[in-house]
């Protein structure tokens, strides 16, 4: 049984991963046929929690377990914080400066600068996760999750709450929003447990996975099991519709105010993200790398992170403000434009780098 085991698992590690994208991508369809669409959509929502609660803290945990957490590992820790700090703070300014363009007033302007900030936060637990299938990425990859997490599920809701409660301070309203779920207030610190268990364990007594013998070749193919079946989630969540809807966008000239408005408002979202985001992005680390201030470890992961869709989880913060629709169709094309070229680099990272 452990020589089946170990004779399975290169083939669900490294680029061998990323045909799940497709699979998930053929089979969905097709099981949204037989079942119908909502059906298979609860399904895997469902899948999603499972994915996020028990398989990626277990391979983030395995991953830590084998490593010394010293100085590089903490300079990336605070690299990645200045990063995702300053990644928000370009979304501020560049929301302010088109707000003032377009000639937003009032709350139009408030939900126009939020939506913007929010849907900076990149989707790094599931299409991000695919770099922690490559041996060389894995260490940092995962600490960019932890501290993308905490952002995503704790600092940005907490910035949204104090703007609405301080909205709310001169109204009638009493309004009180619980807009994320527990189990996603919870998410950043339940992985950064993993975590810590992971580094003091292996700071005290020295153990790696691979101490662990049999056992640990089963634990080894359970968690790497992760990126396969968050790249086959990540291609169930492209739907054809969403496809044709951004076709239809293209060809047909919006005639109502407000569907002119949110056509606007994504393409500026999806040239923050996508485009200004990326390339200053890659210009700062690409300077620094040849510069051998960072490691090339460094710049393919702080690279890759920077031109990730944005995550889908964004719209459970729309109770604070957020326009819905914008958020919505800037998280679908992202998505669909972003994961191509997101795998293609890691692709090309991983052949040159």
């Amino acid at each position: 049984m452990i020589e089946i085991l170990e004779g399975i698992l290169p083939y669900i590690k490294g680029l061998w991963t990323l045909p799940w994208i497709l699979i998930g991508f053929i089979v969905t369809i097709l099981l949204s046929r037989a079942f119908g669409e909502e059906k298979i959509n609860r399904l895997m929502k469902k899948i999603g929690l499972i994915l996020l609660y028990f398989f990626v803290p277990l391979l983030l945990f395995k991953i830590l377990l084998g490593v010394d957490f010293k100085y590089n590992e903490i300079s990336f820790t605070i690299a990645c914080f200045a990063i995702l700090i300053l990644m928000y703070i370009l979304a501020y300014f560049y929301a302010k400066i088109n707000a003032k363009k377009m000639d937003l007033k009032g709350e139009i302007k408030g939900n126009y600068i939020i939506t913007v900030l929010t849907n900076q936060g990149r989707s790094s637990a599931f299409v991000g996760g695919f770099m922690l299938a490559i041996d060389e990425w894995r260490v940092y990859a995962t600490l960019y999750m932890i501290i993308g997490a905490i952002f995503l599920f704790a600092i940005i809701p907490a910035i949204l709450s104090f703007i609405h409660n301080k909205n709310l301070k001169n109204s009638e309203k009493s309004l009180k929003i619980h807009a994320l779920p527990g189990y996603l207030k919870i998410f950043p610190w339940y992985l950064l447990c993993f975590a810590f268990a992971a580094i003091i364990l292996h700071g005290f007594t020295g153990i790696t996975p691979k101490d662990f013998g049999n056992p640990g070749v089963v634990f080894d193919f359970i968690t790497a099991l992760t990126i396969p079946a968050a790249l086959y989630y990540v291609g169930a969540g492209i739907h054809i519709k969403d496809i044709k809807d951004m076709i239809n966008r293209l060809k047909k000239k919006q005639t109502d105010k407000e569907s002119q408005q949110n056509w606007i408002w994504t393409k500026n979202i999806f040239f923050l993200t996508v485009v200004l985001t990326s390339i200053l992005t890659i210009i700062v680390v690409g300077l620094l790398l040849g510069l051998n201030l960072i490691s090339k470890e460094w710049f393919v992961v702080i690279t890759i992170n920077s031109i990730l869709p944005i995550t889908s989880t964004n719209m459970f913060l729309v109770p604070y403000g957020i326009n819905k629709k914008v958020t919505a169709l800037s998280v679908t094309w992202t998505t669909i434009v972003c994961v191509p070229f997101v795998v293609l680099l890691i692709t090309v990272f991983k052949i040159f780098l």
